[in-house]
């Protein structure tokens, strides 16, 4: 009987270890998300690139970040970067639509990479992406305020993660970007 006990606890242990290990298994390329006008953007079409998401606000002291995002987004887009711009409300600092949002980056920073609709960066409502972020990196992927940068690398894991203070085109980041690329 003892042995059947063991057997038994073995097999559901075994199935149970899979299931957990399941989840670690999905990497950033296998996320969608929604664009600033609508469309969805596959993550898998930036396999193999270096992705930097930031998530991003309208009314933030941190805005003027926009002007450092584009500038790495111009120097390195053609070695492979990919500047991916997540607008939030999560901290309560962005504009009411997406619309504004996407005026607002035009028409004050001439950006022209990648933009997303307003997303939950944080807490039950976060982004699937955060999630997945907060699973496999804990809790330094979870942003604490506005233009948190996440760095991801081309095997699609987190590389490193960046404060607000933290300017894109710091020694700090370009350094690991060129590093990666």
């Amino acid at each position: 009987m003892k042995k059947f006990t063991i057997i038994g606890i073995s097999i559901i242990m075994f199935f149970f270890k899979n299931s957990v290990a399941a989840n670690n298994e999905k990497i950033f390329f296998d996320f969608k998300i929604n664009s600033i006008t609508g469309e969805i953007i596959d993550l898998n079409n930036y396999k193999d690139k270096v992705v930097l998401i930031v998530n991003t606000a309208s009314y933030c002291g941190f805005t003027n970040q926009y002007t450092e995002l584009q500038t790495l987004w111009d120097k390195y887009k053609s070695k492979g970067l990919i500047v991916l711009g997540i607008p939030s409300n999560s901290f309560n600092q962005e504009k009411n639509s997406n619309s504004e949002v996407k005026e607002f980056c035009e028409v004050n920073f001439d950006i022209d990479f990648p933009l997303t609709s307003i997303t939950d960066v944080k807490g039950e409502n976060a982004h699937e992406i955060y999630q997945w972020a907060k699973e496999n990196y804990g809790k330094s992927a979870v942003p604490k305020w506005n233009f948190y940068k996440i760095l991801i690398n081309r095997q699609g894991k987190i590389e490193d993660t960046f404060s607000s203070l933290t300017n894109p085109m710091s020694k700090k980041i370009t350094n690991i970007i060129e590093k990666i690329l």
